[in-house]
């Protein structure tokens, strides 16, 4: 997997490519969102529009993720979902979890 990261104003954008699967992208997941918590972001969007593919290790490690910022004081969105994740948050019900954006602008506008 592969990230970008910029900062729009407050908002910490990281973009994702590749797969979130075990041993593949499921670590470096989790490295990315605890460095930007403890570097102080509170607000987070992870963009997915270049995720080719997920497993179960990538959605734990999604939810894994979302709790810690919640935890924290923190908000993690998400945005430019594929079919594929969309699909598998709606089996799971974890959709319902989730701030989910389609469009990158209005996701940056919702935080509060």
């Amino acid at each position: 997997m592969k990230q970008q990261i910029r900062d729009a104003d407050d908002v910490r954008i990281i973009s994702l490519s590749g797969k979130i699967t075990i041993g593949a992208g499921d670590v470096m997941l989790r490295e990315v969102i605890t460095e930007s918590l403890e570097a102080g972001h509170t607000k987070i969007l992870l963009d997915l529009a270049g995720i080719t593919a997920i497993d179960s290790s990538g959605i734990g490690e999604m939810v894994a993720s979302y709790t810690s910022a919640k935890n924290r004081g923190a908000q993690l969105t998400l945005v430019n979902l594929s079919k594929k994740i969309n699909d598998i948050l709606q089996v799971t019900q974890l959709i319902t979890v989730f701030d989910v954006y389609s469009d990158m602008d209005e996701a940056i506008q919702s935080f509060v």
